[in-house]
């Protein structure tokens, strides 16, 4: 297993951009993915998925549930206890036009900011200007709530938009969200949207979501952890392989593809992690037994990665992992099948190799296999640089 100790490998932060060694362009990261392949349900059941063992130059063809078997004793399991809220929020300006927000953050409360601020992306044909309130869910008078735009974030330029919510009651911004919000279904899994009710069907609510959610702050679930069920976790507990959590809020960030042929003018989107003690100790186990660290999806791999990098157990991040990255900490990696020229595709090739990850996919897709959010999974095991 890796060993490893926070910070002492590099003085980089966690927000530092890591670079290929060759130049490794957008391009490279394109492929073909047969419409069909895109899930748009889960299967009947989390562990029922295909599961394909990419640890060696051959692939081999499993089912989720094989996965306890092919660890060992003394290996950890890390997890994403990230909950998914209901983000997606429908209202209207005071002129009647439409508009959607998409709330990314709820800021901490602070001096000027008792606790009633978001930061959001906003959907609307003519953005309002600062100072202006718009009507979420019918608006305050109607049982909704309205919100006021103070700005953008995190800067005057930002991306995104903070607001000020009012509901009728004084309820937080968490409160208003389960209240009016909808679950924020990734853009290419298609449902007929209906502003005038609850349009998430019953099966997103509890399949979109992992078995494990503990602390809310995502508007996208942590996909990779979406195939485990009672009865695999119980059989990993039985094998002596242990579990241990970390928190990333996944932000929308993480649907947009990347836009720049050169990797090096991405700009990386932010999101929220923390790594607890309890786990900070687990990993120091693993590593004093000679286990191997099992990261479950790319956003844990990013969290611990981060943390390794700068030393700092939360914060944010905007770490960027492409080929040439040096992984600290992670030996094996537990990921669903990503989209084509995302950040997601980079960091899979730079843990098992970009000819290997290619590979696999074509793979995969002849055998077709179910890609992204709902579909299946793939294990993979880091190659050295």
């Amino acid at each position: 297993m890796t060993e490893f100790s926070p910070g002492t490998a590099s003085a980089c932060a966690a927000s530092t951009t890591f670079h290929a060694p060759r130049a490794f362009t957008l391009s490279d990261f394109d492929f073909s993915l047969p419409p069909e392949l895109i899930a748009q349900h889960p299967a009947p059941e989390r562990s029922a998925s295909r599961l394909l063992d990419g640890r060696a130059m051959q692939p081999v063809d499993r089912i989720f549930r094989e996965l306890p078997g092919l660890l060992r004793a003394g290996d950890l399991l890390v997890f994403n206890d990230t909950r998914v809220v209901k983000a997606r929020i429908f209202g209207e300006k005071a002129s009647g036009g439409k508009l959607e927000l998409l709330i990314e953050r709820v800021l901490p409360a602070e001096v000027g900011n008792p606790g009633n601020e978001v930061v959001a992306h906003m959907k609307v044909s003519k953005k309002p200007l600062p100072g202006s309130v718009v009507h979420m869910a019918g608006g305050r008078q109607a049982g909704g709530f309205d919100a006021q735009l103070l700005g953008r974030w995190p800067t005057e330029d930002g991306p995104l938009f903070r607001f000020a919510l009012h509901g009728p009651a004084g309820e937080s911004p968490w409160e208003l969200m389960e209240r009016h919000g909808h679950l924020p279904l990734p853009p290419y899994i298609e449902r007929q949207q209906n502003t005038s009710h609850d349009p998430d069907e019953a099966e997103d609510s509890q399949r979109y979501q992992t078995v494990f959610a503990r602390h809310p702050g995502a508007v996208a679930a942590p996909t990779a952890a979406l195939h485990f069920d009672e009865a695999v976790l119980a059989d990993l507990a039985a094998r002596g392989i242990e579990r241990a959590s970390v928190t990333l809020h996944v932000g929308a960030g993480t649907f947009q593809p990347v836009k720049t042929e050169n990797l090096a003018e991405h700009q990386m989107h932010s999101e929220w992690y923390e790594v607890p003690l309890a786990t900070l100790a687990a990993l120091e186990r693993c590593r004093q037994r000679g286990g191997r660290v099992v990261a479950v999806g790319t956003t844990t791999v990013r969290t611990l990665e981060s943390w390794a990098r700068s030393g700092q157990a939360s914060g944010d991040t905007t770490i960027f992992i492409t080929p040439g990255f040096r992984f600290q900490v992670v030996d094996l990696l537990l990921t669903n099948f990503h989209l084509p020229k995302s950040t997601l595709m980079m960091l899979v090739s730079a843990f098992a190799g970009y000819a290997h990850i290619m590979g696999l996919y074509r793979h995969a897709i002849a055998q077709q296999y179910r890609f992204f959010s709902y579909g299946d999974a793939m294990l993979l095991e880091r190659v050295s640089v």
